[in-house]
């Protein structure tokens, strides 16, 4: 049977892959690395775009599964989570479990071992503040290697593993979780509106929960087979961290402490000309987020890719910013 990288990513394009293999167990994943080192590591695939026909690099799918957890009154609660378990699952978890700290990446799809890797971040908390370890595959090496969190190289949307992502796999992710059915406070104003709460305090991470799945429902952000409007890759583009002196008059703004600021990457697609729902052929802007592109039924990946150029090059001419991707592109330069 065929396995084309449509069938592997939440976007649903790209074409047939030459050699895939799917692993469950870690001594698997491990020997599939060995014998296939150049391979390309797929999760979720909910970060992913394949451009052009066939994908003539190997594809390892990761569906290693395994979670563990202990309580210590001083410490708290240790998770340690197998790379192929699915993000959202672990989440629900540790909220049914007692735990703070991760109610507010409700919803986002993909696997725990993908999460690391892009430092995944949503509604005014990262993932490195709850990552104690990270346990991977070093192919350059051959060995297993443990990087503590300070070791990773966290940053916005970005790790040690991001940059070298053809030399890093994860195996397992550690957490380190606060017990209590409180969560910690609540900094995004959206998030704090939904819950009718002032920014600064706390709501029960069931109630966080709920509200998170529900703001990312409406911005289609949560996967259904039945919405095309929710067939993409999540937020295609990164927030932009510039000098002040590049950001546009009136755009948002959030002070780094590098001294650089954050802007919207929303903010600069749509006043450089870019609308909710706008299609380029059967690829689509999303109609509830501007910076997601869908999949509307029947897209290309070149259709995909194509209309991120567009994206990026009427930012590019309205401010003189450069957009980076979110999503990692295999098979094209953006």
């Amino acid at each position: 049977m065929t396995t084309r990288a449509a069938d592997l990513t939440t976007l649903r394009v790209g074409g047939e892959i030459a050699t895939f293999v799917e692993v469950s167990t870690e001594s698997d994943f491990i020997a599939a690395l060995g014998k296939f080192p150049d391979a390309l590591v797929v999760g979720g695939g909910s970060n992913l775009l394949f451009v052009g026909g066939r994908c003539e690099r190997p594809l390892i799918k990761v569906s290693t599964s395994g979670i563990a957890h202990e309580v210590d009154a001083c410490s708290g609660a240790t998770w340690t989570v197998s790379a192929g378990e699915n993000w959202d699952d672990f989440v629900l978890a540790t909220i049914k479990a007692g735990c703070a700290g991760l109610e507010t990446l409700s919803g986002i799809p993909g696997t725990v071992g993908a999460s690391p890797i892009q430092n995944i971040g949503a509604y005014g908390t990262e993932l490195t503040a709850s990552v104690a370890r990270v346990r991977v595959f070093d192919r350059t090496s051959g060995e297993v290697r443990t990087f503590a969190a300070a070791e990773c190289g966290f940053g916005y949307r970005t790790s040690l593993f991001k940059k070298e992502v053809d030399r890093f796999a994860v195996l397992e992710v550690t957490f380190q979780l606060r017990v209590g059915e409180m969560s910690n406070d609540v900094t995004y104003p959206e998030l704090a509106a939904e819950l009718k709460i002032n920014v600064g305090e706390r709501a029960a991470v069931t109630a966080v929960r709920a509200a998170v799945l529900k703001i990312r429902a409406r911005k289609g952000m949560v996967l259904s087979d039945d919405d095309t409007d929710t067939w993409s890759a999540g937020s295609f583009f990164i927030n932009p961290t510039l000098p002040a002196s590049q950001i546009p008059a009136g755009a948002p703004v959030w002070e780094q402490e590098d001294g650089r600021v954050k802007t919207s990457a929303a903010w600069l697609i749509e006043k450089s000309g870019t609308s909710k729902g706008e299609r380029f052929g059967n690829a689509a802007v999303s109609s509830k987020h501007v910076l997601a592109l869908t999949n509307t039924g029947n897209a290309s990946s070149e259709e995909i890719i194509e209309a991120a150029r567009t994206i990026c090059a009427r930012v590019e001419q309205s401010f003189g910013i450069t957009l980076q991707p979110e999503v990692r592109i295999v098979g094209a330069q953006l």
